[in-house]
């Protein structure tokens, strides 16, 4: 298939908080062999470039002025049989939580706590997205890049090289726009290793009527969690969370907790503690806040959510409200999970 461009193009359906912005020039990469035909274009190398995945991790405050590259790559396969365990791998452009329940379907368990995340395979490193006691880099074994500085010729790299941190990957620093991950590989298990311990997850199984639950029992229960807490995009614009549960050093969250004893709070790296941001928000009186179309969803207010005709710049202003509100109440700040363009 040979590479489209288009010009003028609406971005509203190609990011989940609906917002109204074009794109000056827009193609699809469906086929890894036409990389290098891309990175030669002139419209690729004046640039400005944006590669799009799901769209579920962006905010976008005006159109954009240059070339936004969808990366549609698609397939799944199983590499190789460890016994046990097996190696996977799927490309770029597959859904997530596809992906996900393709796994479960073939017998491949792990990664059954992150279902329902929205977005795609190839963005789940960049974010290691996580969620209910997992993280990406918990099962990720390799991930396979495209050079862009060097026509597009493959590199790939380990769990290691990946420099995972929370929320956070190499490909946020050094490699951002140089790397661009074309499938992401997993090592999955044949025997199921539940974790039911984080999070709403027993609750759930437990009003299921579930006593020995499955992989699959687990996944349905962190389906219904989601569906019942998180908005759904195609009915109520949002990006997912939109902030990052802050990370504050011992004593900071002992101060906290003296004064805040409810505070939900789980140990991180280094000695320092993770709190969650949505407690801190709800604190502050904004779970459920509204400004025109721009809102904090009244089930969980680390969502932000179009109610219909926001534009992005009120979106972005009513993130700086909650980042001012949690700062002036609590003296911690809130460092948002979307790409704001």
């Amino acid at each position: 298939m040979t590479l489209q461009f288009q010009a003028d193009v609406d971005l509203r359906p190609l990011n989940t908080f609906g917002m109204a912005a074009r794109a000056a020039h827009f193609c699809s990469l469906d086929d890894l062999a036409e990389l290098p035909a891309l990175l030669s274009h002139p419209l690729y190398r004046q640039g400005p470039v944006l590669w799009l995945g799901g769209g579920s991790n962006l905010l976008l405050t005006q159109d954009y002025p240059g070339l936004v590259i969808k990366v549609s790559l698609a397939g799944i396969r199983s590499l190789r049989d460890e016994g046990d365990e097996v190696i996977v791998e799927a490309a770029a452009g597959e859904n997530w939580h596809g992906f996900v329940r393709h796994a479960l379907e073939q017998g491949w368990y792990g990664l059954e706590n992150l279902s329902l995340i929205p977005g795609t395979v190839g963005a789940s490193p960049v974010q290691n997205i996580g969620a209910y006691g997992v993280e990406v880099k918990d099962h990720l074994y390799e991930v396979v890049c495209a050079q862009l500085d060097k026509q597009g010729e493959p590199l790939i790299l380990s769990n290691a090289d990946c420099r995972f941190g929370y929320r956070d990957s190499v490909f946020k620093h050094e490699a951002a726009g140089r790397l661009l991950v074309t499938a992401a590989r997993f090592r999955l298990s044949r025997r199921a290793h539940l974790r039911t311990g984080y999070g709403d997850i027993a609750r759930q199984l437990a009003d299921d009527g579930i006593a020995n639950p499955t992989p699959r029992d687990v996944s349905r229960a962190v389906i219904a969690i989601r569906q019942s807490k998180l908005p759904d995009p195609a009915m109520l614009g949002n990006a997912g969370s939109f902030f990052k549960n802050p990370i504050v050093s011992a004593e900071q969250a002992q101060a906290l907790l003296a004064g805040h004893p409810n505070l939900p709070h789980y140990p991180a790296a280094d000695g320092r503690v993770k709190l969650a941001a949505g407690w801190l928000i709800d604190q502050c009186g904004l779970k459920g806040y509204r400004d025109g179309d721009a809102g904090v969803h009244d089930k969980q207010a680390l969502v932000l959510v179009n109610h219909g005709h926001a534009t992005g710049a009120q979106m972005h202003a009513l993130a700086r409200k909650v980042q001012d509100a949690v700062r002036q109440r609590f003296d911690v700040g809130l460092e948002p999970e979307p790409l704001i363009l």
